[in-house]
């Protein structure tokens, strides 16, 4: 498979000759040097990051159906008070049907 397969290819920031020509191109040798000139000294982070190998497309769906698997199907009461609700079909119709109160023209 090509590098564009792959999720992380395909999502995460720029590919090592787009970075070279952005970094030439606004006259820095290298991302550090250009951080380093960016980002006060006081908010940046000498320790790093101890970030997972990224997954591939599939990988990633595997886990968040995984993770979306432990939720709780619940029935949503919002918007419908704590009882069922009969609207009136005249109400319905001639307020809540009628393009006169979500369109620009006036009947």
């Amino acid at each position: 498979m090509s590098e564009t397969s792959s999720f992380a290819a395909r999502h995460i920031g720029p590919r090592n000759d787009s970075r070279r020509e952005l970094l030439e191109a606004i006259g820095f040798a290298d991302l550090d040097s250009l951080v380093a000139r960016v980002v006060p000294e006081a908010i940046q982070w000498e320790e790093g990051t101890t970030l997972p190998e990224a997954l591939t497309e599939a990988e990633a769906l595997d886990s968040l159906r995984g993770t979306l698997a432990q939720n709780r199907l619940l029935k949503s009461c919002i918007g419908q008070g704590y009882h069922g609700t009969l609207v009136p079909p005249v109400i319905q119709r001639n307020i809540l049907e009628n393009p006169g109160w979500y369109t620009a023209y006036t009947p």
